[in-house]
């Protein structure tokens, strides 16, 4: 694994709008930098799709656990929602996507940092702009991504298990969120489905129909939803939610796996994996990071070195239980750490990302770095 430089494409940013990435830059400056890229072997992507696969099982067995043994409380799950995410596991209704952040140095096994598996973004960057980097600029080059085509086989199971038509549903003033919904929806078209978009204040309760509807009041059967369930399920509209029969994506037992909870509970299950940190629900002796359980883009992070805050970002989660990981080694590239985002669609290991930061910390403004495979 090597970082190297790279040079930038005269008219990258129209190529990046034209590929539906309109979100290539921020008031901070280039979020996507093709300045230079990642190189990797194929045997370290060989073992970053193996660490995938076997971290995806191991999240699996967890719902599994979680429900066997009701340890909800752990990942703030109220009772009375309870049911209603056991009835999604149990109907086996289905997942499209989530992403496994890692430490990754190409010597060590790679190590799981978090789980995003509710709503993951960093896709269309790394499914669709960095593939079209490499067919320009490395045309007999090879990249560790079949994203795209894994997620019209996700849809294609959608539409096999629900008919259609489906809505989409984010938050349309992130421009973010609305081009992976945008994304998601272009895929879902292509597998076959009927599919329209609306944004999640435009979700509503029909009491007359008991059920949930559109703008237009067309009752919603099924919905991609770019909205985290933690937020979800603390909406006016949530007492209806077990008794509507909508069927949410990604279901209800992503609950389980979107929550940082999982980090102590993953350690306490398999702590002979080579891909998992020692993790605590209490704080923890040595070197380590505090993480909110519902934080997001990195907010109110800590690191903790000899005892010592040693870095440590804002945000509005600072109130929420914590859990508490030992500090990962995050190779240093001339200042630059970069974290590997590596995509799951439909059960598979299929490609990958990577962000980087001058931080430890992998926060929202944190730079995507394109990569490729070399021999």
């Amino acid at each position: 694994m090597n970082r190297v430089a790279s040079p930038p494409r005269p008219d990258w940013q129209a190529k990046c709008e034209a590929v539906g990435f309109p979100h290539h830059t921020t008031d901070a400056g280039a979020y996507w930098d093709e300045s230079a890229c990642y190189e990797f072997r194929r045997q370290e992507v060989d073992l970053l799709e193996e660490a995938t696969h076997a971290l995806q099982e191991m999240c699996l067995g967890l719902v599994q656990h979680v429900i066997d043994e009701k340890r909800f409380g752990l990942f703030r799950v109220s009772e009375r929602f309870e049911e209603f995410v056991v009835r999604s596991w149990n109907d086996d209704e289905r997942t499209i996507y989530g992403r496994f952040d890692f430490a990754y140095d190409g010597a060590n096994p790679p190590k799981m940092l978090e789980y995003n598996a509710d709503t993951p973004t960093a896709l269309v960057e790394a499914a669709v702009a960095q593939w079209h980097w490499l067919r320009e600029l490395h045309p007999d080059g090879d990249q560790f991504n079949s994203i795209h085509e894994r997620l019209i086989e996700a849809w294609q199971a959608i539409k096999e298990q629900t008919g259609g038509p489906i809505h989409f549903a984010s938050m349309r003033n992130s421009e973010e969120d609305a081009a992976t919904a945008d994304y998601l929806m272009d895929t879902a078209v292509q597998a076959g489905l009927k599919a329209g978009y609306l944004d999640m204040s435009q979700v509503g309760w029909h009491s007359g129909q008991r059920t949930f509807v559109d703008g237009r009041n067309i009752p919603i059967e099924t919905i991609f939803k770019l909205y985290p369930w933690e937020w979800l399920l603390s909406e006016p509209f949530a007492e209806h939610l077990v008794e509507a029969r909508t069927r949410w994506i990604e279901p209800p037992w992503k609950a389980i796996l979107s929550c940082k909870a999982i980090l102590p509970l993953l350690w306490e299950l398999y702590p002979d994996s080579p891909y998992l940190l020692p993790a605590s629900f209490v704080p923890m002796e040595g070197d380590h990071v505090r993480k909110p359980i519902h934080a997001r883009e990195g907010s109110n992070v800590q690191i903790v070195r000899n005892g010592v805050v040693q870095a440590e970002t804002d945000g509005p989660y600072d109130e929420q239980f914590s859990v508490y990981q030992q500090l990962a080694h995050i190779p240093n590239f001339g200042g630059r750490y970069p974290i590997i985002g590596s995509w799951v669609v439909n059960g598979w290991s299929c490609g990958i990302g990577i962000r980087e930061d001058s931080s430890m910390i992998t926060g929202n403004l944190s730079r995507f770095v394109p990569h490729r495979m070399v021999d």
